[in-house]
């Protein structure tokens, strides 16, 4: 794991990126963190580029801390938040008769689609996302003034390192375009000028941003190293990322600037796929993807490194995993440590399967209850009812200490038990104090407490043990000596690519072609003596592979991922149009009716009140 985990080029990208990168953070943080945004940002004791930059460590440094803000601030919590709930298969939900997680509503107002221009989450986001793009344009100005000769490398060393900042501030613009689109200001420089939105127009403005990001990465993709088969540069931004990230964006364009790119973006991933751009392929168990040697596994083109202790690795570990898990997480997994900085949320769950029909269980939930696929007909939502029930996917996670080895599932459903569901009972807490822990597949109040129970009911009224939890990244026991912790963020991989040309395929009429790049990624889901069966029938709620199918397939794919399904819903015109579990089917005081369709307006995030009263220049978003 080390031999390549602890390189940066084999001299330590690992390190670099935990320690290297804290000293050029805090010796240049007052010239960037808000100078996209505050007016009255000023600069003090900024360092000479010559008298800081030393030799390629230096350099290193430097980039290291622009890898460290990236994962802090994409693969953190408000990113996560902005991009799931207010999609079809994750939802912020509130327990404990409506007091527990409520928080002024400053989280369910994501999955109601209900928010505006001083949502906190919103502003949080903003506010954070601006400190890898500054500290990006920082060091390529500085780097600019340097000699390789004088740093002790090669001009193509040096090369490798701007095209790396650059492609990873592409990245940083792609995500943010993704929320605010046109919105955004096109903010290149080091200088204290403080920029406006690209163009007034919000036409024109999105065209420049989509060409910005789509010229640094086309420039850029040749200087960066190509990793082999032995993924030593699995860590940095190298060739197959780049090229991964552009087919993201041809794949979107509609979206971004109402074009279509299909074609481009097929041609692209289909160059991935064979090679063009590094060495990669599928891996046949799918738990390599998402475990704590993750960098070995042929399948990850890039990841974030995380290290227990170390740069943002707590701001990754929380939301992806322990946004979902109960306080008592530590007796599931066999006397798991409880790590600082970490701790339990019970906040999150996927969206139910079932509506709250049927005959009350003591533990929560019914029998008897509604399917949103099979009764209402929902081609959205439902995410855990939405696997075959031969995808050995759709178990609870488990982990034999013995061998060392996981199961295959990753969902927490049903009675809860120590030591992997091998063990005494969990017990509930809040609303459920006492009681056995039962995860339900369902969201509402059972027991009447603050509402009572209504056959549909929104995220604002759950109980603690409401839906099903995910495990994707796993959870391991104390006595294995491993930390769910030091698992690397996976950010790129090449089942991407399969699904981009698959998706493009079906775009064109094709299913028959799309269905063969889809399989030979779900095909690792089924044990031999269930694939061709499995394979041959497009799942729960649908009877054709159909454009519904493809959604849903990229849907299970990358479930809980974070970052890519607001997306994806709007590339299939989903997001403010689609019906899933409480929409069109209950209503909320001081909100009233959920509709089933949504206001166009909110396809795009708002600017932040505060910051454009700081930057006049920023030009709102329309509708808000």
């Amino acid at each position: 794991m080390k031999s390549i985990k602890y390189h940066f080029e084999k001299r330590g990208i690992r390190k670099a990126i935990m320690l290297l990168g804290a000293a050029f953070f805090t010796l240049h943080s007052s010239l960037f963190i808000t100078s996209c945004t505050d007016l009255d940002e000023n600069t003090y004791d900024r360092i000479d580029a010559s008298a800081y930059y030393q030799n390629e460590a230096s350099v290193q440094g430097a980039v290291a801390a622009i890898y460290n803000q990236t994962s802090s601030t994409l693969a953190g919590e408000n990113f996560f938040h902005l991009s799931e709930y207010p999609a079809d298969q994750i939802t912020w939900r509130v327990w404990n008769g409506g007091l527990w997680g409520w928080d002024e509503a400053a989280k369910t107002v994501l999955s109601w689609q209900n928010w505006g221009t001083e949502t906190p989450i919103i502003e949080n986001a903003w506010r954070d996302a601006w400190t890898g793009i500054g500290l990006a344009n920082l060091l390529l100005t500085d780097l600019e003034t340097l000699s390789a000769s004088s740093l002790g490398m090669t001009d193509a060393a040096l090369q490798q390192y701007v095209a790396e900042v650059r492609t990873l501030r592409a990245w940083n613009y792609y995500c943010l375009f993704e929320l605010w689109g046109g919105a955004l200001p096109l903010n290149t420089s080091a200088s204290s000028d403080v920029p406006g939105t690209a163009d007034p127009d919000w036409g024109t403005s999105c065209k420049k941003i989509y060409d910005f990001i789509a010229t640094e990465l086309d420039e850029t993709w040749a200087a960066l190293g190509k990793d082999d088969a032995q993924h030593a540069l699995v860590n940095r931004a190298n060739q197959g990322m780049n090229r991964l990230l552009k087919a993201r964006l041809l794949l979107n364009a509609e979206i971004f600037i109402g074009e279509q790119h299909y074609d481009e973006c097929e041609a692209l991933s289909k160059e991935i796929i064979n090679g063009t751009y590094g060495s990669y392929q599928l891996a046949e168990n799918w738990r390599d993807i998402f475990s704590v040697d993750n960098v070995k596994c042929p399948e990850v083109i890039f990841a974030l490194a995380a290290e227990d202790g170390k740069g943002a690795t707590n701001a990754i570990s929380n939301i992806r995993t322990m946004a979902m898990m109960p306080y008592n997480y530590g007796e599931y997994c066999n006397g798991m440590e409880n790590y600082g900085g970490i701790g339990a949320w019970n906040c999150v769950c996927l969206v139910p399967s079932y509506d709250n029909t049927g005959t009350i269980l003591p533990t929560g939930g019914t029998i008897g209850a509604k399917s949103f696929l099979a009764d209402y007909g929902d081609k959205l939502g439902a995410p855990y009812e939405r696997f075959d029930d031969r995808d050995v996917r759709k178990q609870n996670y488990v982990f034999d200490a013995t061998t060392g080895t996981h199961g295959q599932g990753m969902f927490l459903k049903g009675a809860m038990k120590a030591n992997y569901g091998t063990g005494s009972p969990l017990l509930a807490d809040a609303d459920r104090d006492g009681q056995e822990l039962v995860y339900v597949d369902q969201v509402g109040t059972f027991q009447n407490m603050g509402h009572d129970l209504e056959p549909v009911m929104s995220p604002r009224w759950g109980e603690t043990n409401s839906g099903v939890r995910m495990m994707k990244y796993p959870l391991y026991p104390a006595e294995t000596g491993r930390g769910f912790k030091d698992i690397d963020d996976v950010q790129f991989r090449l089942a991407e690519a399969y699904y981009n040309v698959a998706e493009c395929e079906m775009r064109k009429g094709n299913s028959a072609e799309a269905k063969k790049y889809v399989d030979a990624v779900r095909q690792r889901y089924f044990k031999s003596s269930d694939r061709t069966a499995a394979l041959s029938v497009p799942g729960p709620g649908f009877t054709n592979f159909d454009m519904d199918w493809m959604l849903s397939e990229w849907g299970k794919e990358y479930l809980c991922e974070g970052n890519r399904r607001r997306t994806d819903l709007r590339r299939y015109d989903k997001f403010t149009q689609g019906q899933w579990w409480f929409w069109g089917r209950t209503s909320e005081d001081g909100y009233g009716q959920m509709a089933a369709k949504r206001d166009r307006k909110y396809e795009w995030y708002p600017l932040p009140a505060s910051a454009i009263a700081v930057n006049p220049g920023l030009v709102q978003n329309p509708n808000y």
